[in-house]
């Protein structure tokens, strides 16, 4: 088992994701984490995350023991800093900077290296770097820069990395992290649909036990599924709600209910009056996600008294996670409150059940494959719990929901036409809070502006902006400009993330 220490950064769970697309099973631990902790978790292998801190506050620091040779270990950016201090080497503050796409020339003969370029891009983001080796390591890498961007220590059981083989941008670190677990570590492929099934499965049974519990279903695939475990788990005690609080695209009601309702135990709920009147005059983007998740509670509280709940289910993932909150009470930064995170009142009348909350989204559809759901649901894109309030900048009203409506409709049907839906992570129209002048039938406009944003992703962490075909984007432009009453004006959002978040709110 790879034990992951969280320093914070916002790349810790891609580091998970790696690992586990190797099919191997990892966790993540607090920083503060103990040796003994560790041994009892069964960990023979460690990797170091990187984080925003600096080695010179000496804040984020780690139980030496575990550096006593019992791991193999791997440092990552902070992580790699971090065991140069601990072994006695130097670290300097602020003189090279390297951020992005950067050239490394790793030392090919090291194990972690064998069968990496000579030449190959990695993703650097640091102040901080090694200035002088620790006596008992050596150089495993450079950069144009960074005389030490890479590291092993003579036993051939500690390695450090400056830049991040996590990320995609590093073209090669799918590779180095399978040198490090395999080659390096022996590290045995067990990390697989069935194991996550029976995870989740053994999570609900031990959490929830002979209770009833209603689960929050929007139609998506994370809640679908979790849905259709719970249902195998506890039959009859499972109750799931789907809510309309008038926030959804055209069709998903009738959509999500013709699917379900003879399925489960379903219950609809329209509260889409509830939400427009709670949300009016509200423009803040964190206050619409707070008003959001407060008023869901309210309603799934209702619906669970009624039926004897003491828990709620919700399909939470780990990228909802680590932007609302940091999961681990470690240091990472937040980003942004998600409706069923860190929206999420403090004092409930529920416990939660959220055993998805470490995973990821491509983990999710491998057990929702397996269990058979229809690809309809598994391929469907990612949209998120507040809907379209999120996709509206500014305030919102029945005027503004029905542009955006219209806007998003034609931008789907345009990327299914070109069959491109299932070879991007989301495609969707956003509306913006200016106006433009134009010109349509002679006559002086001055109307609404949509944004398209088409992304590709794997995990909903990191995203690149897809190059449309033109003909494509021309056709979504037209229609969108031709058939929604209010719009004058189509923009391309060409912004990856990061530095952008996916969702414009």
């Amino acid at each position: 088992m790879v034990g992951i220490i969280d320093f914070g950064s916002q790349y810790t769970q891609l580091i998970a994701r790696r690992v586990r697309e190797l099919k191997v099973y990892c966790e993540i631990f607090h920083y503060l984490t103990t040796y003994e902790k560790l041994k009892e978790k069964n960990v023979q292998i460690v990797i170091l995350s990187g984080g925003p801190g600096h080695i010179e506050d000496k804040k984020l620091t780690l139980d030496k023991r575990i550096l006593n040779g019992n791991f193999y270990i791997l440092g990552i950016c902070y992580g790699m800093q971090l065991l140069a201090k601990i072994f006695g080497g130097e670290i300097s503050h602020g003189e090279i900077r390297e951020y992005g796409k950067t050239l490394f020339f790793p030392e090919t003969r090291e194990k972690i290296f064998e069968g990496v370029k000579k030449e190959t891009i990695v993703w650097m983001s640091h102040w901080d770097y090694v200035r002088k080796l620790p006596d008992s390591f050596q150089v495993a890498g450079r950069t144009e820069n960074l005389q030490i961007a890479a590291l092993r220590d003579t036993r051939g059981k500690i390695y450090g990395v400056q830049f991040h083989p996590e990320v995609i941008h590093t073209e090669e670190g799918k590779k180095i992290f399978r040198n490090f677990l395999f080659r390096i570590c022996k590290a045995k492929r067990d990390w697989n649909s069935e194991l996550i099934l029976e995870k989740i499965e053994n999570e609900i049974r031990e959490k929830v036990g002979n209770e009833k519990v209603i689960c929050g279903l929007s139609g998506g695939v994370d809640s679908s599924l979790l849905s259709i475990i719970i249902n195998n788990v506890c039959g009859k005690n499972l109750l799931c709600v789907f809510v309309n609080n008038g926030l959804l695209r055209k069709k998903e009601t009738e959509d999500i209910i013709g699917f379900f309702l003879n399925r489960l135990n379903f219950k609809y709920v329209d509260a889409s009056r509830t939400f427009l009147e709670k949300l009016k005059n509200v423009s803040d983007p964190e206050e619409k996600r707070k008003i959001i998740g407060k008023t869901f509670i309210e309603i799934f509280e209702r619906e669970g008294k009624k039926f004897g709940a003491k828990y709620l289910a919700q399909g939470t993932l780990y990228p909802d996670v680590i932007e609302s909150i940091s999961p681990f009470e470690g240091p990472s930064a937040k980003i942004k409150t998600h409706h069923n995170v860190g929206g999420l009142p403090e004092k409930m009348k529920f416990k939660l059940v959220e055993p998805f909350k470490f995973l990821f989204k491509d983990e999710v559809r491998k057990v929702a494959r397996k269990l058979n759901l229809p690809d309809f649901i598994v391929k469907r894109h990612p949209f998120p719990g507040p809907g379209l309030a999120i996709r509206i900048i500014g305030e919102i009203n029945k005027e503004r929901l029905e542009i955006i409506r219209n806007a998003d409709t034609i931008v789907d049907e345009e990327i299914r036409k070109a069959k491109l839906y299932d070879n991007v992570w989301q495609a969707f129209a956003v509306l913006l809070p200016v106006k433009s002048v134009g010109i349509m039938g002679d006559e002086r406009t001055y109307e609404n502006v949509v944004a398209v944003r088409i992304i590709k992703s794997v995990d909903g962490m990191t995203a690149s902006w897809v190059k449309i075909p033109y003909p494509v984007l021309e056709r979504i432009s037209g229609r969108i400009v031709n058939e929604v009453r209010g719009v004058n004006r189509v923009v391309y959002d060409i912004t990856s993330k990061p530095p952008a978040t996916i969702e414009w709110e």
